[in-house]
Protein backbone atom coordinates (compact mmCIF):
# COMPACT_ATOMS: atom_id res chain seq x y z
CA UNK A 1 0.00 0.00 0.00
CA UNK A 2 1.15 3.56 -1.10
CA UNK A 3 2.17 6.04 1.56
CA UNK A 4 1.30 9.34 0.99
CA UNK A 5 3.24 11.68 4.03
CA UNK A 6 3.24 15.33 4.82
CA UNK A 7 6.93 16.79 6.07
CA UNK A 8 6.41 20.57 7.51
CA UNK A 9 10.21 22.01 7.34
CA UNK A 10 8.72 25.66 8.12
CA UNK A 11 10.97 27.02 10.76
CA UNK A 12 13.78 24.94 10.77
CA UNK A 13 17.55 25.81 11.08
CA UNK A 14 19.72 23.88 8.50
CA UNK A 15 20.85 20.99 7.92
CA UNK A 16 17.90 20.07 9.53
CA UNK A 17 15.01 20.40 6.97
CA UNK A 18 17.84 18.60 4.49
CA UNK A 19 17.72 15.55 7.36
CA UNK A 20 14.39 14.90 8.12
CA UNK A 21 13.42 14.95 3.92
CA UNK A 22 16.09 12.36 3.74
CA UNK A 23 14.93 9.97 6.67
CA UNK A 24 11.73 10.28 5.23
CA UNK A 25 11.95 8.92 1.21
CA UNK A 26 14.87 6.20 2.85
CA UNK A 27 12.69 3.71 2.37
CA UNK A 28 10.12 4.96 -0.35
CA UNK A 29 8.65 2.35 -2.91
CA UNK A 30 7.02 3.07 -5.92
CA UNK A 31 3.67 4.86 -5.25
CA UNK A 32 4.64 6.55 -1.98
CA UNK A 33 4.58 10.32 -1.80
CA UNK A 34 5.87 13.42 -0.13
CA UNK A 35 3.99 16.57 0.26
CA UNK A 36 6.79 19.26 2.16
CA UNK A 37 5.88 23.00 3.11
CA UNK A 38 8.60 24.85 3.20
CA UNK A 39 9.22 28.57 3.73
CA UNK A 40 11.78 28.41 1.74
CA UNK A 41 13.23 26.67 -2.33
CA UNK A 42 15.11 23.71 -0.88
CA UNK A 43 17.43 24.31 -4.42
CA UNK A 44 20.10 21.44 -2.96
CA UNK A 45 17.35 19.17 -2.30
CA UNK A 46 16.65 18.91 -5.72
CA UNK A 47 19.86 17.78 -6.50
CA UNK A 48 19.94 14.92 -4.34
CA UNK A 49 16.30 13.90 -5.67
CA UNK A 50 17.81 13.79 -9.20
CA UNK A 51 20.80 11.43 -8.28
CA UNK A 52 19.04 9.68 -5.73
CA UNK A 53 16.51 8.53 -8.47
CA UNK A 54 13.29 10.76 -7.17
CA UNK A 55 11.12 12.94 -8.81
CA UNK A 56 10.31 16.14 -7.60
CA UNK A 57 7.26 18.95 -8.44
CA UNK A 58 7.14 22.40 -6.61
CA UNK A 59 4.06 24.84 -6.43
CA UNK A 60 4.27 28.60 -4.54
CA UNK A 61 1.54 28.03 -1.92
CA UNK A 62 -0.03 30.68 0.20
CA UNK A 63 1.86 33.17 2.75
CA UNK A 64 5.42 32.85 0.64
CA UNK A 65 5.36 28.54 1.35
CA UNK A 66 6.52 26.34 -1.13
CA UNK A 67 4.75 23.11 -1.23
CA UNK A 68 7.45 20.18 -3.19
CA UNK A 69 6.10 16.77 -3.73
CA UNK A 70 8.58 14.18 -4.35
CA UNK A 71 7.88 10.42 -5.71
CA UNK A 72 10.61 7.59 -6.42
CA UNK A 73 10.90 7.43 -9.87
CA UNK A 74 10.42 4.00 -11.22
Amino acid sequence: MARHLTLDIRDLEPPEPLDRVLTAIADFRHGDTLRILSDFEPMPLYRILERDGFRHHVESGADATFEITVWADP
